[in-house]
């Protein structure tokens, strides 16, 4: 895998934990510059927007927070504290060094995540649920480290969407969460080129019951 440039062809086809954290590990310094900037990558702000807007509020959680688009997204909205979950640890340190967390965790999101017992009014995640590994039954971790009455917004590529049955998992949790809205957004820009240029994310806002 690092043998190759990262790319977001790559990026797409990881399938398992050591595939992402080689790809992430090998990305991380470049990641902003070498991916988001020349995409014109909106959807971190995206994400942050739809948060904001519908309610969400602090301690959040940002779950996949990579270098830290997103959680940067919603400390210039006014939100925080914000804490810091992701595979990569080598993303994390970049994420650090933007000063915009308060604590950071290093987790595979498709297992029980432990945060020290650090408690949620907010969850986001931008960008995780993709492709790979991360399908939708992880949703389940991401609801169990939120406190009661916690407002979600989970970005899911919309191919990921249909390929894993996302509808069907969120009707198997009626009841756990509840006020479920799902927003198409761009994931790009419009100065983005390629073949993912045109890419579309539905994001899931949902509060837990």
């Amino acid at each position: 895998m690092t043998d190759k440039k990262p790319n977001l062809d790559l990026a797409y086809a990881l399938e398992s934990v050591q595939d992402n954290r080689n790809l992430y590990a090998a990305w991380a310094k470049d990641y902003e510059t070498d991916f988001a900037s020349t995409m014109d990558y909106i959807l971190p702000n995206q994400v942050a927007k739809i948060f904001v807007e519908l309610g969400g509020t602090g301690p959040v959680l940002d779950v996949g927070a990579g270098t830290g688009l997103a959680g940067q997204a919603l400390s210039k909205l006014g939100i925080n504290p914000i804490d810091a979950l992701d595979l990569s640890g080598a993303m994390l340190e970049v994420a650090l060094e933007k000063k915009i967390y308060r604590n950071f965790f290093t987790s595979d999101i498709t297992q029980p995540i432990v945060t020290n017992n650090c408690s949620y009014q907010g969850i986001i995640s931008s960008g995780t649920f993709t492709h790979g590994h991360v399908g939708p039954n992880a949703i389940d971790n991401l609801i169990t480290v939120a406190d009661d009455g916690a407002f979600f917004a989970l970005s899911i590529n919309k191919n990921h969407w249909i390929e894993k049955g996302f509808a069907k998992k969120f009707e198997s949790l009626n009841g756990v969460i509840e006020k479920l809205l799902l927003h198409n957004v761009n994931i790009y820009g419009e100065n983005s080129k390629g073949a993912h240029c045109n890419d579309i994310g539905i994001v899931a806002t949902f509060w837990k019951a």
